[in-house]
């Protein structure tokens, strides 16, 4: 492996209802997720996060494996049930108790915090009340955020605001495959500005706080096109609009870009005069998490209808990707796809990309605990070689990025795919909670050494 620049941090990654369990613990209260989760036929095999790898228990072993690691920086997530139950007022002193003994854990162990604010578990009453449909919301985040801050600021150095907003307004609000289960199609897409709100609230009362550095974090995809044709490239385009630059533009550019492609025009009722300069207040870092690249068709001429397209239709039809080794989860493996982003970021923004870090980067494999006890995923660690030499090569290349978190420390709760998805270094026995550390937790290891000697 190619040596990375000095002070580069290495990192594993989690989030809050994937990990901690204990849902009713402390006066945690509920989330979407734990609302979806109850939704006959929503998650696979009738999961839920009730319990997931019970972290909220069980930190001190996890933090002892991250120690063992060697690893100098871990992002988790709060959980913002546990903060504030009912999404508003003052704070639940017993959940915030619990990040409070998490942090001065990890700084002990040498390994820098870093929070996330929303990983996707929005209070289920916020969601009673509009959700991210709501622009209330996005105030009630930021208050949140100052609670935590308040709490926590004087040890973290870094802030992530959100994860992945584009995943919580196409597949939350437009499709109704994650929490909250709303099928809005297009009628999603004012989650993305009150989100983006959010954003840069929280960011105002995180500073306020004392915060020293803030960052946001979002999902990247190149897009391919499917041919040479036009219509294939306008596909491409579209897709790039809503999952590359949507959720990038208004914050390091102060305007959102063209979704002519969507029927949108540029000022929609929902972004109002004064919302733009707080969302693009300057940024510390962007986190950027990547799994693939997506390649796009136009849809079939049989299914464009004569009229400008409803809500329900998108200009643009995701085609598998040929050639590729792919996954457990069927997703292709294409490390040459993040050195491609990394460039066309700094390409797209210039000088306005602030410092960049990966802030997930992983994949699920069919692990299983061989009789000996140990877990050879080898598939793993070839994915995570590939692209951190990808990494590399785009750091060669003048992208100015500063740390790999890989995605996940632990084996998890995936979402929608319950636990039957594994991305962790360490094998959890979700019917035990034994740990095992898997064949890529040594490697990891070896790796972090030698880079750090």
């Amino acid at each position: 492996m190619p040596q990375f620049p000095a002070g580069f941090a290495w990192g594993a990654a989690t989030a809050a209802y994937q990990i901690e369990g204990a849902v009713a613990a402390d006066g945690r209260g509920d989330s979407v997720w734990d609302t979806f989760c109850r939704r006959p036929g929503a998650i696979r095999d009738g999961h839920t996060g009730d319990v997931a790898a019970d972290h909220y228990h069980r930190w001190p072993e996890d933090v002892g494996l991250m120690a063992r690691l060697g690893i100098t920086a871990y992002r988790f997530s709060v959980a913002w049930p546990r903060v504030q139950p009912q999404g508003h007022g003052p704070a639940n002193d017993r959940g915030l108790d619990f990040y409070d003994r998490l942090t001065d854990a990890l700084l002990a162990a040498g390994i820098t915090p870093v929070p996330t604010l929303f990983h996707w578990d929005l209070p289920q009453p916020l969601e009673d009340q509009g959700g991210w449909l709501a622009r209330d919301t996005a105030y009630r985040f930021a208050d949140y955020a100052a609670l935590a801050a308040r709490r926590l600021a004087d040890r973290i150095p870094l802030w992530i605001t959100l994860n992945e907003p584009f995943v919580v307004t196409t597949m939350g609000y437009g499709l109704g495959t994650h929490a909250p289960g709303q099928a809005l199609m297009l009628g999603a897409l004012p989650t993305a500005h009150h989100q983006l709100l959010g954003h840069g609230l929280a960011m105002a009362s995180l500073r306020s706080a004392g915060a020293r550095q803030v960052a946001i974090t979002n999902n990247y995809a190149p897009a391919w096109p499917a041919s040479d044709s036009p219509a294939d490239a306008a596909a491409a385009g579209a897709y790039d609009a809503l999952q590359n630059r949507l959720f990038t533009d208004p914050v390091l550019l102060g305007a959102y870009p063209d979704l002519s492609a969507f029927g949108i025009g540029n000022s929609p009722g929902y972004v109002r005069d004064g919302d733009l300069a707080l969302i693009s207040a300057p940024l510390d870092a962007l986190g950027v998490n990547y799994y693939s690249p997506a390649r796009l068709s136009a849809l079939p001429d049989s299914a464009l209808p004569d009229s400008p397209p409803p809500d329900s239709a998108l200009p643009f039809h995701r085609e598998p990707i040929p050639g590729y080794p792919v996954t457990a989860f069927g997703w292709p493996v294409v490390p040459a796809g993040l050195r491609e982003m990394l460039l066309l970021l700094r390409e797209r923004y210039g000088q306005a990309l602030p410092p960049v870090y990966i802030t997930e980067n992983g994949c699920s494999a069919d692990d299983v605990v061989a009789a000996d006890g140990t877990v050879d995923d080898q598939p793993r660690i070839r994915y995570l070689d590939g692209h951190l030499r990808a990494l590399h090569e785009a750091i060669t290349a003048g992208v100015d990025v500063r740390g790999y978190l890989t995605w996940s420390l632990i084996d998890n709760f995936e979402w929608a795919e319950g636990y039957n998805q594994r991305f962790g270094l360490v094998h959890i026995d979700f019917a035990t909670q034994q740990r095992t550390p898997k064949a890529s937790f040594g490697w990891y290891r070896d790796l972090i050494a030698a880079q750090r000697t």
